[in-house]
């Protein structure tokens, strides 16, 4: 009662059916992703499925930045995404982030919505 949540939707855990819905990113892409880069280690549930928080996606979004945007190779955003310590993260990076997660939220709910009513 005395935790305030700013955001009664959100979920603690996501899949990657999920995730790939939200970031736009084939599952493949996730599963290759997690090999390439030490900060992206989602936990496995009992069953072995990836189950994804809001900061994994947010790493997802940064990567998918870096390779997008900055036109980096994998090895380059790996590196990039090495150097810097939490609190480095450019602030502008960080939220661009944040929102490109906030938008693939909301086209999920809306998908999973239009499921219902169709």
């Amino acid at each position: 009662m005395g935790r305030s949540n700013n955001n009664v939707t959100e979920k603690r855990y996501y899949s990657i059916s999920e995730v790939a819905r939200i970031t736009g990113l084939e599952p493949y892409v996730l599963r290759y992703w997690e090999k390439e880069f030490p900060n992206l280690k989602p936990k496995k549930n009992r069953g072995g499925n990836r189950t994804y928080t809001q900061r994994d996606i947010e790493i997802i979004n940064q990567i998918n930045h870096l390779r997008t945007r900055e036109k980096l190779t994998i090895a380059g955003a790996r590196t990039k995404l090495m150097m810097k310590r939490p609190g480095e993260v450019k602030k502008s990076s960080l939220n661009s982030a944040k929102a490109k997660t906030l938008i693939g939220q909301i086209r999920n709910d809306i998908e999973a919505l239009l499921k219902v009513f169709s």
